[in-house]
């Protein structure tokens, strides 16, 4: 586990900055976290755009690890994949281990204020001290992993050696593997590529066939076995570049069957049925959130969207969701219909918040009244566009009217002649409320 990292000196960590970013991130998953219902913890909560920014946010600082490193573009792409995945698993961890502290000793909810400050030691554990050692693996990984790609380039042309940094930091398992020297075909390689644990500063190097001696294979795997017995698990037991990956299939947020996963190891479509566990679940709904958006484009902001999104509304919501992201630069997902789920149209990242969208054609009271009144059961923002002639006082009256009987509804965006307004529910309920064409912007 990475508790039992040793105590070295860090090799690099992510700044202040980033270390600020993500404590925002997770003080929003815990809000959404505090708002589950139901005594049991919730896996699908995984799929939750505030869950996702959180993995998406922390799969980055992995990611910059290695940003200088020069490798094939295909090896980069597996590599940031294989972080994704790692955060996605590292967060439903962080979200388990949370969800009990909701609950007080009574076996009353507690105030959010003081779940929050309850789970702040999760935060500061998973996304601080185990971040440290988890970036300085990811770089390690990476820059082996890119060695890797130009030995194979060389084939068996030159042999190549283990190497430690020979100073008094050298765990002493390390130092024997120093100097072992093999062809890259051989096996031990598969096995015992650096890094080999956590902060480990190991390296290979190309050598002269004709300068170092040949290592004998069994020689050299008995000092490999001696050298990670303190991987009792079998975690480090992979080669980064072999396998395209910064981190195992099997590691501290996953379990020993991964390793042989069909799904893990590419060879079954994330559709198959897998086991009834939770670990497995989570991983199913990393992987296929990773894999199931796209981008639309737009000259400003961002627009993805997922590939089970309503199919008759799409050409709608990504009209909507263009002019938010044009006009004023919003970042937005639109998201996948959920079935026997309150499923919003869109996620803003940029305001945090879910929304439902509807569209107006019928210049009538009625109809605007049956638009919010469904948009309501969805989201509790509404984007309404109206694409019909009613008049402006018509619309007050019918905005005011429907949102005094939803009483959960917080917020209604107007969007009329390429213009946009934000009401509040306040502002909606103020005595006297109409719009103005002036409101507009």
């Amino acid at each position: 586990m990475l508790s039992d990292i040793p105590d070295l000196y860090t090799l690099a960590h992510p700044g202040d900055e980033i270390r600020k970013k993500l404590s925002s991130l997770f003080d929003g998953m815990m809000k959404l976290l505090f708002r589950e219902k139901g005594a049991e913890f919730r896996v699908e909560i995984l799929a939750e755009p505030a869950v996702q920014d959180f993995i998406g946010a922390h799969a980055s600082v992995l990611d910059s690890a290695f940003t200088k490193v020069e490798m094939s573009d295909v090896m980069r792409r597996r590599l940031q994949r294989s972080n994704y995945i790692f955060s996605g698993m590292k967060t439903f961890h962080e979200l388990n281990e949370a969800f009990p502290s909701i609950i007080d000793e009574d076996g009353n909810k507690k105030p959010f204020e003081r779940f929050l400050n309850d789970v702040r030691a999760i935060d500061h554990t998973y996304n601080e001290n185990y971040l440290r050692a988890e970036y300085n693996f990811v770089s390690a990984s990476a820059e082996m992993a890119a060695k890797w790609e130009q030995f194979m380039e060389d084939g068996d042309r030159y042999n190549l050696q283990y190497r430690t940094q020979k100073d008094d930091r050298v765990r002493p398992e390390h130092a024997v593997l120093d100097r072992v020297t093999l062809q890259p075909s051989d096996p031990f390689w598969e096995e015992f590529y650096p890094p080999n644990g956590w902060n480990c500063r190991c390296n290979v190097v190309q050598v002269r066939k004709s300068k170092y001696a040949e290592t004998p294979h069994d020689e050299a795997m008995r000092l490999g076995n001696a050298a990670l017995q303190r991987d009792a698990k079998g975690i480090f037991h992979f080669n980064p570049g072999i396998e395209r990956k910064t981190f195992p299939d099997y590691n501290p947020y996953t379990i020993r069957r991964c390793r042989d996963c069909d799904i893990a190891n590419g060879k079954l479509k994330l559709s198959v049925h897998i086991p009834d566990n939770e670990v497995c679940a989570a991983c199913k709904i990393v992987r296929e959130m990773r894999n199931q958006y796209s981008v639309v484009p737009t000259t400003n902001g961002k627009v993805r969207i997922h590939q089970m999104h309503g199919k008759g509304e799409k050409a709608e919501n990504i009209a909507v969701a263009s002019y938010f992201a044009e006009k004023h630069g919003y970042e937005i997902d639109l998201l996948p219909n959920l079935p026997n789920e309150k499923s919003a149209d869109a996620f803003n990242h940029t305001l945090g918040i879910k929304q439902e969208y509807k569209v107006n054609t019928l210049p009538t009271k009625s109809a605007i009244d049956n638009e919010i009144r469904k948009a309501a059961k969805q989201a509790d923002h509404i984007v309404l566009r109206i694409d019909s002639d009613i008049s402006l006082g018509t619309l007050s009256n019918a905005i005011r009217g429907r949102v005094n009987q939803c009483k959960e509804l917080k917020s209604l965006v107007i969007i009329r002649n390429g213009q946009d307004l934000t009401l509040s529910r306040e502002q909606i309920m103020t005595p006297g409320f109409k719009i103005q064409r002036e409101d507009f912007i």
